[in-house]
């Protein structure tokens, strides 16, 4: 028994140089990207799943330095006197670490590493080697779905904003980020864009959420109502003021105030806003006492700020003390592949306020998606409201549209004959038979993670076509982007 054993032994160490001969071909058959690494931080050994990964060619890589790759879970410890070039040769292992490393051309690809130390025959460290799987596609996909949970969450959208487009993708993302910080935001957007809806998801998503909300339109109030409805006042203050009053602010002490239309507030209320972003204090009017407040501002406007700075209209010091954190709202114009989305969701609405509302035909969506929207998501919402009226079998037309809308559709289609920006429709693409221009479409939706215009680009037709196809087809964006 022991010399069968013994026997087996003699044959594995007769044939490890053939294998080790092979070694090359061996780690080559691998999907993981896999390197060798000397304790010098020189790479010994890749294979062609690390080059295709990266980018780089073979001979680009061995001898040269593993911080070409610029990995972000890398720490050299040279500079703290150790003896290795990376921690990895004091930990002796890595396990599931998700990272990201730098391809050639400069983008980054996310990976999950596994890394173990290599050892000779007295303990000694020779060389360490790394596994990485390219985990882009999971991490694309984890996007899609926080995405696609906005707009599905509690049926409401990202905290009651509907938009899929990259544009809100990225206001969405810079929202969550501005509502863990104690700094100053402030909204920028049209009238009509949704910038108090942005407000409230910053203090519903925020530190403060358990303290109060207070909002403020400083265009609706003269100069002396607006202090006195900020600050306070005391009994005896002017005349009228017959007794006390807790100003806004005292009012969201340990919580945030929301001051809409912050460009319409006049010179000398911006000085004592500017006090109590700097000292944490108000006054009432009429007493000089101050009182302490911990409040966070937030701030919107749809005036031009930096111009209103140079004309001296509005005050330089107080402008950058509230422009910390901007958060710039498109307009509906340029978000357009969202308005679908949203005549969807205000027709639930009425649906669930009993009206009975079976959708919009396609001409009167191509009349929706041709209009330029100068009172963006709220004239959209009018409309709709309007319509919902004025139809009776539950199905909104053309005629159901306000006559301005409809003017517009009249004026793209007497003015062009395909939308600006795109082709003329080929006889090619008309002669396609269904089925193909639906997978076509599909295919399209894909690329761009539902980008209704993009797609639109890439296929040569018009956003209006894409909309209509996507009714036709009875495609589901939704259902197209999570798979």
């Amino acid at each position: 028994m022991a010399d069968n054993h013994q026997r087996r032994v003699t044959q594995e160490h007769h044939h490890m140089p053939a294998i080790q001969r092979h070694l090359e071909d061996i780690v080559n058959t691998m999907n993981d990207g896999l390197m060798v690494v000397g304790p010098d931080g020189s790479l010994l050994l890749v294979n062609d799943a690390l080059c295709r990964m990266i980018g780089y060619r073979r001979d680009e890589l061995l001898g040269r330095s593993c911080t070409l790759l610029d990995c972000d879970s890398c720490e050299g410890i040279l500079r703290h006197g150790g003896t290795h070039w990376c921690r990895l040769f004091t930990l002796g292992n890595i396990h599931h670490k998700r990272c990201v490393v730098m391809r050639k051309d400069g983008s980054y690809v996310s990976v999950l590493k596994n890394a173990a130390v290599l050892k000779d025959d007295k303990g000694d460290i020779i060389a360490a080697v790394e596994t990485l799987t390219d985990i882009s596609e999971l991490d694309r996909k984890d996007e899609q779905i926080v995405r696609l949970s906005r707009l599905l969450d509690s049926e409401k959208g990202f905290r009651g904003i509907i938009g899929l487009s990259p544009p809100m993708q990225k206001v969405f993302d810079l929202t969550e980020k501005a509502a863990q910080s104690d700094a100053p935001v402030i909204i920028y957007g049209e009238s009509g864009t949704g910038k108090e809806l942005i407000a409230r998801a910053i203090h519903d998503l925020g530190p403060h959420r358990e303290g109060p909300y207070i909002q403020v339109n400083c265009a609706a109030l003269n100069e002396s109502l607006l202090e006195s409805e900020l600050f306070g006042h005391v009994k005896g203050a002017f005349t009228g003021a017959t007794s006390h009053r807790e100003g806004r602010f005292e009012a969201a002490n340990g919580g945030d105030i929301f001051l809409d239309e912050i460009g319409d507030v006049p010179l000398s209320i911006q000085v004592k806003l500017l006090r109590v972003l700097e000292n944490k204090t108000v006054e009432r009017v009429g007493d000089h006492r101050p009182i302490r407040v911990d409040v966070r501002i937030i701030t919107a406007t749809n005036r031009d700020l930096p111009k209103m700075v140079r004309e001296g209209t509005f005050r330089e010091d107080f402008f950058y003390r509230i422009n910390v954190i901007p958060i710039y709202l498109p307009p509906l114009r340029q978000r357009m592949e969202d308005l679908p989305l949203l005549v969807d969701f205000f027709l639930e609405q009425h649906r669930r306020k009993g009206k009975r509302v079976q959708g919009v035909h396609p001409q009167a969506m191509a009349a929706l998606m041709a209009y330029r929207w100068p009172g963006n998501v709220r004239e959209l919402k009018s409309t709709l409201e309007y319509a919902c009226v004025v139809t009776e079998d539950g199905l909104i037309r053309p005629e159901h549209l306000p006559p301005h809308v409809m003017q517009a559709q009249d004026v793209v289609c007497t003015t062009r004959t395909a939308p600006s920006g795109f082709p003329q429709k080929s006889t090619v693409d008309a002669q396609k038979p269904h089925r193909d221009r639906r997978q076509e479409l599909i295919d399209a939706l894909r690329r761009t993670g539902g980008n209704q215009s993009e797609a639109a680009r890439i296929l040569g037709i018009s956003r209006v076509t894409v909309w209509n196809r996507m009714k036709r087809y009875q495609i589901d964006l939704r259902k197209v982007i999570a798979e």
